[in-house]
């Protein structure tokens, strides 16, 4: 049976394969400086807007994250950030270790940071004997499966910018956001003032690829030795980047993207009238949040995989990946609404 644990649980679409394949011909420069890397550039530049400056290839999110933030803190900085996002509670400690930063985690009911929430945190700039926030992190789709429109963004831009910070946004699902917004990635990144930009792909049918998006060429002028120190830089490079022209060709993100936020909607039809499940967050994307008796919960993983996310209050995760069938939905509905009664 499918998971509902993850979408990284999903296997690659076979489109992605396919670009792998065709990648793997002849001889190429090593280390991205070959012709499939500057295509895959070309194309995420097109996709997130003409301002990208500066767009480089790693392994994973957390790598993503991590290099990406680096060029812009320093270890007397502080990254402010939702509790629940994955650089505080996910990367095993990454920012803390390869950063040196403190990480100002704010309490949200739903994932997302507001300007309200966060506007007075700016406070003994100068002081040498506190850190300085000098970075606003926000994860698109939020780890609550909630979305940031475009004007929330620009509203954590703009204040971000007034306090000589920045703005990173974590994109691990930002497939799964623009989606559910029916606006373009552009419309949530360059074009609402986002100035470092993980640009996820693995969450949405690749084998392992991210992009390090910077807005600002002045951003950059370190990243080679930041990527490399970081063990990010992969001398294969066209591999990585021969995903992103799979994903960016015949609208291959929308069209994942589409399907796992539709199979969520279509899973929370069949569960949320059901009086023993509580729905804690509105399903934005691909993710269902729900609250149900802890023996149901034990009962339902003994034929289905997904996470408990939250021991105390009985609040598990059901996630929906590209490959999730409307049959996949459908059985799992009908043993949740069977056990949960």
């Amino acid at each position: 049976m499918k998971a509902f644990a993850s979408d990284n649980y999903a296997p690659i679409h076979p489109e992605v394969i396919q670009e792998i394949i065709n990648a793997n011909v002849d001889h190429q420069k090593a280390y991205g400086d070959d012709s499939i890397t500057q295509k895959a550039i070309e194309l995420i530049r097109t996709a997130v807007g003409d301002s990208a400056a500066i767009i480089n290839f790693v392994f994973n999110g957390t790598g993503a994250n991590i290099t990406g933030l680096q060029t812009v803190t320093n270890t007397w900085n502080s990254i402010i950030c939702a509790s629940t996002a994955h650089i505080n509670v996910d990367e095993g400690g990454a920012p803390e270790k390869h950063l040196g930063v403190k990480l100002l985690d704010v309490s949200t009911p739903d994932g997302k940071l507001t300007p309200e929430l966060i506007s007075n945190l700016w406070v003994r700039m100068g002081d040498q004997h506190t850190s300085q926030p000098n970075v606003i992190s926000i994860t698109q789709s939020s780890e609550m499966g909630t979305v940031y429109t475009p004007g929330e963004i620009k509203a954590l831009a703009d204040l971000a910018h007034q306090n000589n910070s920045f703005l990173h946004m974590d994109g691990a699902r930002i497939s799964n956001a623009a989606q559910s917004l029916g606006v373009s990635i552009a419309d949530l990144t360059s074009k609402a003032g986002v100035d470092i930009f993980s640009f996820g792909g693995t969450k949405n049918g690749l084998m392992g690829a991210e992009a390090v998006v910077l807005f600002n060429n002045s951003l950059g002028k370190n990243y080679p030795w930041i990527r490399k120190s970081a063990m990010q830089l992969a001398s294969k490079n066209r591999y990585i980047a021969a995903q992103f022209i799979a994903l960016l060709s015949n609208d291959l993100w929308r069209r994942n993207a589409k399907q796992a936020n539709s199979m969520a909607q279509l899973l929370l039809s069949k569960i949320e009238n059901n009086p023993k499940i509580k729905v804690t967050q509105k399903t934005q994307s691909n993710a269902i949040f729900a609250i149900m008796d802890p023996a149901h919960t034990v009962e339902l993983q003994k034929k289905h995989n997904f996470y408990v996310w939250n021991d105390v209050t009985g609040e598990v995760r059901l996630m929906c990946s590209w490959d999730t069938t409307e049959e996949d939905v459908i059985n799992f509905a009908q043993d949740i609404n069977l056990i949960c009664k």
